[in-house]
């Protein structure tokens, strides 16, 4: 049940949204979909749920080209909020499960359960207008998970959520993943998609310009970060060969080098100073990457 994008153009007039995009989500996977913003993603989710045709180029789930029939079993929850701001929870989650194929005893089990596992059973015959910006997220989130689909799309769907909620939101998406959904997941949160996704794609301006398992991502990368914590000055350190990036607090001091063998230059540099409290070499985060891997782009 792979979802595979093959050579995916998307144009609009003049101009391409999507340019030659060949990516395949794996089965049962949170795979994460990153980009600044018009950077086609979002074009990439109304393509997958044929709401968009592209131009040129193939996708296919479960071995064949979607269509409307499929779509049923594949949930969306878009950034922009889409419910019905005058009906009652109920009837908003009745109407979309209805559209879904579901009977009205199903949904109302359905949604009774998810909105007591989010600790919000008292809005069920709430108006979604009546509703927080972060509660209104949560049964957006309830309504693309209503009908169970095997393909889930998410869109910043941690949105206006505070760190509580994010946290509950993130343990379903956790749960459905282990229940065997397959996710494509989308966050301008790096940090959350270190958590959540085991492969990934960044796109710019259309184009995957990282693609791969984020043990890849992160080892192909090469530049390692080193952290110091000493009592002692280490401005110097920065203009040691190798060294690409320096940030210092009162906390500790962070450089990027180029590779691990750079490592041992800077620890020669500091050993003699006095008592070295920390000196670890660690991954560079995915927020580092993403910044560096755009700008790289956005210059070429």
């Amino acid at each position: 049940m792979t979802l595979i994008l093959e050579k995916v153009v998307k144009t609009f007039d003049q101009f391409t949204a999507v340019d030659h995009l060949s990516i395949e989500i794996p089965e049962k996977q949170i795979f994460g979909l990153l980009g600044a913003n018009g950077a086609g993603k979002t074009t990439t989710f109304r393509m997958i749920l044929d709401l968009l045709q592209p131009t040129s180029g193939r996708i296919t789930w479960k071995g064949k080209p979607i269509n409307y029939e499929m779509t049923n079993q594949i949930g969306y929850l878009p950034e922009e909020r889409g419910l019905y701001p005058k009906l009652k929870v109920f009837e908003q989650m009745i109407y979309l499960g209805k559209l879904k194929g579901m009977k009205k005893p199903e949904i109302v089990k359905e949604l009774k359960a998810w909105l007591e596992r989010f600790g919000v059973s008292d809005y069920y015959d709430k108006k979604v207008e009546d509703l927080s910006k972060g509660n209104q997220q949560k049964i957006q989130f309830i309504a693309a998970v209503l009908h169970r689909p095997k393909l889930l799309i998410l869109d910043e769907p941690f949105t206006g959520l505070d760190p509580v909620n994010v946290e509950v939101l993130k343990n379903a998406v956790k749960d459905l993943q282990n229940a065997g959904m397959s996710i494509l997941f989308s966050s301008h949160r790096m940090d959350h998609v270190e958590e959540l996704c085991e492969n990934l794609c960044i796109l710019h301006h259309g184009r995957p310009i990282v693609y791969g398992s984020l043990h890849e991502v992160k080892s192909n990368y090469g530049k390692k970060n080193v952290v110091i914590r000493g009592d002692f000055d280490t401005e110097d350190l920065k203009e040691i060969p190798g060294v690409t990036h320096f940030e210092r607090d009162h906390r500790f001091t962070k450089l990027q080098i180029e590779s691990e063998e750079k490592a041992a230059n800077l620890f020669n540099a500091i050993k003699d100073r006095g008592f070295v409290r920390e000196f670890q070499i660690v991954e560079p985060t995915l927020q580092e990457i993403f910044i560096d891997k755009v700008g790289e782009a956005a210059h070429e």
